[in-house]
């Protein structure tokens, strides 16, 4: 069930409805909420519907036991076995391939054979966030800085929450739970924050992402040899725009879902490609992803304490993790090999008094110039790492970069493509709170004025956009 589709407009449209009616019985709402949810999740495949129930089971009972045990050594097993569980069950569906065929190739060229066992497993839609989720809720009991939910139904709402479910943002347990507990408050609905999100949402899927990918981005990594380097490079600034506009719809959309629900999500882009530097780019690009590797991967590993070796080998094992997190292929362990490296070199520049011009160096920020050439720099190695992220193996990705020898024409370069690639380069003005004024302007204005410039918009995007909803990106992660 995807969200810019009159099936989930349907679906939401029963779930609002039946929320405000049981808004004041919180049980029945959250009740309501999980059968929901349940639904959009069963919608896809109702049998993976027992792989979220059962993991529900396991963490919130683990949570349990954690709040509950004293001893030390107890809790650590406790959480030890919560991890391997949910790390389990993640490795099986999303590595199980990869793995086996990676033992493979390995034995294969030290000049062994066998055979092994090679499953064709499904990957279950969303199973990376939401057992990130499951695993934060626990490590985040057993270090004391949450407690556990109500109730199993709390927490299974909690977990199975339809907006975020299988593409995020990953919710941490102190943030939503609470605003489970308290139930809906019909009072405070931010319907104008809300509106605008989908709104935003809407244009940079359907309009913007949709149109880069048909006439722009798939046919350039498709066949880049049928293409000069002009226009490989302009294919390469496409998929920049179109995975933040494809990405950060998903976002908006949840967010602007969960606020008519009453629920509260952080944010979870803030302009990425503004950044001047990478440390800057990954806190504004996918947040809930990047705090969630820095909380329970980065410091847990050392953090930024200790010499400089350890500090490195901490970034980079971070960095090689989240790029195997997106998907069972080396081409993602690259991409984040390359962010690693990129933050590394950062670090060293900015110890010498060079690069990175975030920190304040010698008392100064640097001029408007040394931030130009810094965000030049930062943004095309970004798409460099993109290349690796998009192609589909590493061969379509060094031809594709070898194209870039060859400049004798460009087809591509024409006005309504790039004009649409700085319109989805634009749209990061939406993020944030930039927009604050208009949703407060929305806020005041009565339900029928509201409703009627919502109405009109979202029929010029519909008149925009190309035929047919592609997936969201972020759904085969």
């Amino acid at each position: 069930m995807l969200f810019p589709t009159t099936v989930f407009a349907v679906f939401f449209l029963c779930v609002f409805s039946g929320s405000w009616l049981l808004a004041e019985r919180k049980t029945l709402w959250k009740c309501y909420l999980l059968i929901c949810s349940y639904v959009f999740y069963g919608w896809w495949d109702w049998r993976f519907l027992s792989l979220i129930v059962l993991c529900s089971l396991v963490n919130h009972a683990a949570a349990i036991g954690l709040s509950r045990v004293m001893r030390t050594r107890s809790r650590r097993s406790i959480l030890t076995a919560a991890i391997l569980c949910n790390l389990g069950v993640l490795g099986f569906f999303k590595y199980y391939k990869f793995f086996v065929l990676s033992a493979y190739a390995t034995l294969h060229q030290v000049g062994l054979s066998c055979s092994l066992p090679l499953l064709d497993v499904v990957l279950p839609v969303g199973i990376s966030f939401f057992t990130f989720q499951a695993m934060s809720y626990v490590i985040d009991v057993y270090r004391k800085d949450t407690e556990p939910a109500q109730s199993l139904l709390e927490f299974s709402t909690y977990l199975a929450f339809f907006p975020q479910l299988v593409a995020g943002p990953i919710v941490r347990a102190r943030v939503l739970l609470p605003q489970l507990a308290g139930g809906l408050d019909r009072r405070h609905i931010d319907a104008g924050r809300a509106s605008s999100l989908i709104l935003a949402g809407l244009f940079k899927k359907t309009v913007v992402a949709n149109t880069l990918s048909q006439c722009l981005v798939d046919p350039v990594f498709e066949d880049p040899s049928a293409f000069a380097g002009p226009d490989v490079l302009l294919g390469v600034y496409g998929y920049a725009v179109q995975i933040y506009c494809d990405f950060s719809a998903y976002s908006d959309i949840a967010i602007g879902v969960a606020l008519l629900l009453g629920i509260r999500f952080p944010a979870n882009f803030n302009a990425p490609y503004f950044a001047c530097s990478f440390r800057t780019f990954w806190q504004r690009w996918h947040i809930s992803l990047s705090t969630w590797l820095r909380d329970y991967l980065y410091i847990p590993l050392g953090g930024s304490r200790g010499a400089s070796f350890r500090v490195s080998r901490n970034l980079m094992l971070t960095f090689l993790l989240g790029g195997l997190w997106h998907g069972a292929q080396w081409r993602f362990v690259a991409w984040g090999a390359l962010h690693g490296f990129y933050l590394l070199g950062e670090r060293m520049l900015t110890r010498v008094g060079v690069g990175a011009p975030s920190p304040r160096v010698g008392g100064r920020r640097p001029g408007w110039v040394g931030r130009g050439i810094a965000w030049v720099i930062v943004f095309h190695l970004i798409c460099l790492s993109w290349v690796f992220f998009r192609a589909e193996n590493f061969a379509d990705a060094w031809l594709l970069l070898g194209r870039f020898g060859d400049w004798k024409s460009a087809t591509l370069w024409t006005i309504p493509t790039v004009g649409m690639l700085l319109v989805g380069f634009a749209a990061q003005a939406l993020d944030g709170t930039r927009m604050a004024p208009v949703w407060n302007w929305l806020n005041r204005q009565s339900f029928l004025l509201h409703g009627g410039i919502v109405a009109i918009i979202l029929t010029i995007i519909l008149g925009l956009g190309p035929q047919g909803v592609a997936p969201f990106i972020y759904f085969q992660f």
